[in-house]
């Protein structure tokens, strides 16, 4: 099997998740990217230029969450709040003239199903609203610049109701779940061309 690559965007609380790792054909680069807009916009391209991954998965704390959520698609305007710099955009979007919103191309309704059937004691579930601020920010400038080849996965805090290890071997689990449904989707585009 060829090498694959993903991203991972995520805050140390998750460094669980780079000790399981994917297994030996995927490369997991974990960053921690700061609450703030201008950081944002200057660092998810850099990171896709720098790695061109298959695929990037950003990982966000929500503490209203009591679920893993998986996020279909990020927003471009909405962006009211204050970020850790005491900053917002003044046109209070992602992207100047962009679309008002971009959907993954990861089928999150598909890999909800699959990961729900594999037993975990995590429960998983399904958003359209990412929440209009760093989170969905972030997931709407990544979607952006990598024409749909983005993921968000909010959790809650740890210990509400999961700890590091379940949430760490959650996201093992969705991360090889949306890779898989990427890599079929693929499979079939590219039977598509070959007739």
């Amino acid at each position: 099997m060829a090498s694959r690559k993903t991203g991972f965007q995520g805050f140390q609380k998750f460094q669980e998740l780079e000790k399981l790792g994917l297994g030996d054909s995927v490369d997991l680069h974990v960053y921690e990217i700061p609450v703030e807009y201008k950081t944002v916009q200057r660092l998810i391209p850099a990171l896709w230029e720098k790695h061109s991954p298959q695929l990037v998965v950003h990982v966000g704390v929500s503490g209203m969450a009591t679920t893993v959520t998986l996020e279909k698609c990020g927003h471009n305007k909405g962006y009211k709040g204050l970020d850790n710099c005491h900053f917002c955009p003044g046109s209070q979007c992602c992207v100047e003239d962009g679309p008002e919103s971009i959907d993954s191309i990861i089928d999150m309704d598909a890999v909800c199903k699959r990961v729900t059937t594999l037993g975990l004691d995590v429960s998983v579930t399904i958003s359209q609203d990412a929440g209009r601020y760093l989170c969905d920010f972030t997931y709407y400038t990544s979607l952006y610049q990598s024409h749909g080849r983005s993921a968000f996965v909010h959790v809650p805090p740890l210990g509400k109701p999961y700890n590091a290890d379940q949430l760490g071997r959650a996201l093992r689990a969705i991360i090889a779940e949306m890779l898989g449904v990427l890599e079929q989707s693929e499979g079939k585009i590219n039977c598509h061309h070959k007739h």
